[in-house]
């Protein structure tokens, strides 16, 4: 049962007002943005020396626009030790954009500062670049240098392209195994990554694992930055990274395991900790990911939701289903769809970011319109006979939200919607219908769930509870155990997802595998398998 701190269900307030704290941990937790930061000038170190090389944790980049791209860095000439071995200074980082990886094609450069107050990480939005165009990328600070990156723009926003490639991922723990996906991923022709959450786990390091967190369960600032270096210090998840631009959000791993909103999942958390901790945790999260200031956090609010077009070809829509979600009903877990679940007041998005969804739908001029989402939306029942039982984390939890987003896409007319899952460790292919109580309901959507990469360990095996839901749900079309990613083909006709899973995770080397294919045709919303 999850504890509701405001107040909380013994009718208890913890210390001072909702309204008041927010304002106050809002003001004092909100770092200047990095524009603001020329007024300190001379207190930038324009020539440091280093123990090693800070470029450990690689370059990434990532919310392509059609002029231009994120490009990020932090640096850490010791990722896993306090303070990343970096002093407590502002240090000037350089950076250049080419045409070509030998750098003889320099079209933008510049200069960035590594604040100590965002844990020396740089995000440096470059813009005037062409259109539907590869870029390589590149750092410098002292006389060291780091990786080179790569990384491309989107098409104009009026063109129709002929095609987007792009893999989509969720479910990194790194206790459970190793990211021998992403070595494979990097071997794709990929156009985009977009990652649905659970970059890092926040717990405690366990025992008899294939590898081990450092340090107790994620609390504070350092705690977060740390458990972040230490994922990626992983060279495939580096490298991944390195040669694509990616589109990322968070779920609920990043901060505290099944939060909602302002609900923590354990008893008799005071507001204050919970706040602060999710300040934390937030502020963590944009420092190693390639975000906009548009994303910057505000103390223990960070606005994540955005969309992504590919030209007239797809949309993506990024949305964020915890932060302002409804406490799950009925204590959470699987439980039946009962009035508490059906709460009409109950909310997924919250309102603002629901408005938000629906406006850029109706406006969106592109074929596919792309949820780049968490939870699973398909109400699938995992109990037994007559005693239908729901995830009450998933969209059914908030079944009100749910039935009126495809209620949404079927009257507006919305053209393809697919949404994209993570979350639930299992690859799944679902039909989305208007009414799941009627089975002549008309198809309204397609919905692709991805495996983890890594989290549950080795897959492939029968799950009683999911085979069992397979069968007893129509709207099914296949499931998978194993572990891995999907790669997704993309056309003004069609959509073609293929299931790459690992047949191993607790031991490196493993090699990639092609389970599955599905394909949706533009205009008729469902999947089909495709034979092979």
């Amino acid at each position: 049962m999850k504890h509701r701190p405001f107040p909380n269900r013994h009718g208890k307030r913890y210390g001072i007002e909702r309204r008041d704290f927010l304002r106050y941990l809002a003001a004092a937790s909100a770092i200047p943005h990095i524009p603001t930061f020329g007024a300190a000038e001379t207190a930038l170190n324009k020539s440091p020396k280093f123990s090693s090389n800070p470029f450990t944790l690689g370059v990434a980049s990532g919310d392509p626009e059609p002029d231009g791209v994120v490009i990020w860095t932090r640096l850490a000439p010791a990722p896993l030790e306090a303070n990343s071995g970096m002093p407590t200074e502002a240090v000037e980082t350089r950076w250049e954009v080419a045409e070509d990886e030998a750098f003889s094609k320099v079209v933008k450069s510049g200069t960035a500062p590594a604040m100590p107050q965002l844990g020396h990480s740089v995000h440096v939005e470059v813009d005037g670049l062409k259109p539907h165009h590869w870029y390589y990328y590149r750092f410098h600070a002292g006389e060291e240098s780091s990786p080179v990156g790569r990384s491309r723009t989107t098409p104009p926003k009026d063109d129709l392209t002929k095609q987007l490639r792009f893999a989509f991922t969720s479910c990194q723990h790194y206790e459970s195994g190793f990211f021998d996906a992403f070595r494979h991923m990097q071997e794709e022709d990929l156009d985009l990554v977009v990652q649905l959450g659970d970059y890092i786990y926040e717990g405690a390091a366990g025992a008899n694992r294939p590898r081990k967190h450092i340090g107790k369960e994620c609390e504070s600032l350092d705690e977060y930055r740390l458990r972040y270096a230490q994922y990626r210090s992983d060279e495939h998840l580096q490298n991944a990274h390195r040669l694509f631009p990616w589109l990322v959000t968070w779920d609920d791993h990043e901060f505290d395991n099944n939060y909602a909103d302002l609900v923590s999942e354990e008893e008799g958390i005071s507001p204050e900790v919970f706040l602060a901790r999710r300040a934390d945790a937030y502020q963590a999260y944009y420092e190693f990911m390639p975000l906009r200031r548009r994303s910057f956090p505000q103390g223990p609010h960070m606005r994540l939701y955005r969309s992504c077009s590919f030209g007239r070809l797809a949309n993506f829509h990024v949305l964020d289903t915890r932060q302002y979600r409804s406490d799950q009903p009925n204590g959470d877990h699987q439980k039946p769809m009962n009035e508490n679940a059906l709460n009409p007041k109950a909310t997924m998005l919250g309102a603002k970011q629901e408005n938000w969804l629906t406006s850029g739908l109706l406006q969106s001029p592109s074929t596919w319109n792309i949820l780049a989402q968490q939870i699973m939306i398909a109400p699938l029942n995992r109990g037994e006979g007559d005693d239908a039982r729901y995830s009450m984390d998933q969209w059914p939890g908030c079944e009100a939200s749910r039935r009126r987003l495809l209620r949404f896409f079927h009257e507006r007319n919305i053209p393809n919607p697919v949404v994209l899952t993570g979350d639930i460790h299992i690859n799944w292919v679902n039909d989305l219908q208007l009414d799941f109580q009627d089975p002549k309901s008309p198809l309204v959507g397609t919905e692709f769930v991805g495996s983890s990469i890594t989290s549950g360990g080795d897959g492939g095996k029968v799950i009683p509870e999911y085979d069992r839901a397979w069968k007893q749900n129509d709207f099914v079309k296949w499931h998978n155990t194993n572990r891995g990613y999907v790669t997704c083909e993309v056309t003004p006709l069609s959509w073609t997802s293929h299931f790459r899973t690992t047949p191993f995770v607790t031991k490196p080397g493993s090699p990639i595998e092609t389970k599955a294919s599905f394909l949706v045709e533009a205009g008729i919303p469902g999947a089909q398998k495709i034979a092979g």
